[in-house]
């Protein structure tokens, strides 16, 4: 499922993270991005992602801390499988494996520990989510999804993308499994352009 970013140049283009925990670092793990300020912009952020949800959302306001603990940690355990850049939050290799690795990992197994979203169909043979989905099941389906991540043989799909300046991670979930970009429309373009001007 993409979702149409913003860049800090201003330039819009589709983005497609290819899990649920990596689209959920969406919602504002990279600085300046933020947007989970109060439970209004979870509940408003949770019927975007893939998830599905078209139903009612409830989210309490203790959840946000828990939300942003939760991102952080998927972002770390991302970075700490794909990152060599300067990026912000910064990942400090040795001392992330040394300590904090096991912290993050406790954290997935909290949260997924939750009940997740409860799944049901109508008459029309159509699959939706119990009303309402609340936060902390929401926060559940991220870490069970993160679980089946970081624990799975997907995780020799998870990239960060090739751009000089570009931080954003995905799962590669192409055939040939050689997606380079965040976005053919951004950086993989850049790319192009660059080379082309080296070559001319």
């Amino acid at each position: 499922m993409e979702m149409v970013l913003t860049g800090r140049d201003g330039q819009s283009f589709r983005f497609d993270a290819g899990t649920l925990c990596l689209e959920f670092l969406l919602s504002g793990v990279l600085e300046p991005w933020e947007q989970l300020h109060e439970a209004a912009d979870l509940a408003a952020w949770i019927p975007r992602s893939r998830l599905g949800v078209e139903g009612p959302v409830e989210v309490g306001e203790h959840e946000i801390d828990g939300a942003k603990r939760l991102r952080a940690a998927i972002w770390r355990l991302a970075v700490g499988v794909t990152g060599d850049k300067e990026i912000t939050p910064p990942i400090s290799g040795e001392a992330y494996r040394a300590g904090e690795r096991s912290a993050d990992l406790e954290t997935l197994n909290t949260f997924a520990a939750a009940p997740p979203p409860v799944p049901v169909i109508d008459g029309e043979l159509r699959r939706s989510w119990a009303a309402p989905v609340t936060g902390a099941q929401f926060l559940s389906a991220v870490a069970r999804d993160a679980v089946e991540l970081f624990g799975g043989d997907r995780l020799e799909r998870l990239r960060m993308c090739g751009g000089d300046r570009c931080a954003l991670i995905f799962l590669d979930t192409s055939r040939p499994g050689a997606r380079r970009w965040c976005s053919m429309d951004r950086c993989g373009n850049r790319h192009k352009m660059r080379t082309r001007r080296t070559r001319t």
